[in-house]
């Protein structure tokens, strides 16, 4: 990733109608770009477990966005090389009329697997998951543990290069979240590439080797994760001083 920039369009004014609304978006009236990125340079190197941490607003979301291929950047380059899997926000890539097993196929396909591959993982992943027969209901009946479970063991079980987090790992129990510490642990030795973002900075402290601060779409630190979780700290500090 190099020299990065991300912007959006934001409407400042309220439309009374949908009509209103495109009319303005088109014409730029009351339209104000906002530059989520500014600039961002970032190179994660195989193997590495790197954490994103920043206060809300700063990138963070976006930055990982870009990684998974949801965005592509306004102006700047990212190149990503090796498959992707991206655990970026609860349920997504999931149908919700669809059952958790049919939605183990579906997820498959777009993670680029052959359906016989998928056969082939599908009882590793049930087991993985443990959400018991919900594994044959419509996942629009699910909480958001269960979405969680089956959503990270299609991600792990599909064997990816990189696999992108996104707070997820703060939904569960204990007993599942030492799961996923134990299987990103094997990743790690793996020399798989993880990319974690969260503002929970125990998971980032215990899992991540390097961090990367940023604020207000740009980078302020990158280091070791002692040290940045440090800086973050004392920028959180400095933020509620009076």
């Amino acid at each position: 990733m190099e020299d990065v920039v991300q912007r959006y369009r934001v409407i400042r004014e309220r439309p009374d109608s949908l009509r209103e609304a495109f009319t303005k978006l088109f014409r730029h009236g009351g339209v104000q770009e906002f530059e989520a990125l500014k600039g961002v340079s970032l190179v994660v190197p195989e193997g590495e477990v790197l954490g994103i941490i920043g206060r809300n607003g700063s990138g963070k979301s976006t930055l990982l966005k870009l990684i998974a291929g949801v965005y592509k950047p306004s102006s700047g380059t990212v190149d990503v090389r090796g498959t992707v899997a991206a655990l970026i926000e609860l349920g997504a890539g999931f149908h919700h009329d669809l059952t958790g097993r049919e939605n183990i196929v579906l997820n498959g396909l777009l993670l680029g697997l052959k359906r016989r591959e998928i056969a082939a993982r599908e009882q590793k992943i049930i087991a993985f998951a443990d959400i018991g027969d919900f594994i044959d209901s419509p996942v629009k009946q699910y909480s958001s543990g269960m979405f969680m479970r089956l959503a990270f063991a299609i991600a792990v079980e599909v064997d990816p290069d990189i696999l992108l987090v996104d707070e997820i790992l703060s939904v569960g129990d204990a007993e599942f979240q030492e799961k996923c510490d134990q299987r990103m642990e094997e990743f790690h030795r793996q020399k798989k590439t993880i990319i974690v973002v969260s503002h929970d900075l125990q998971v980032v402290r215990r899992l991540c080797t390097r961090v990367v601060l940023l604020d207000r779409g740009r980078v302020v630190a990158d280091g070791a994760a002692s040290a940045v979780l440090n800086d973050y700290a004392e920028m959180m500090h400095s933020a509620g001083s009076p």
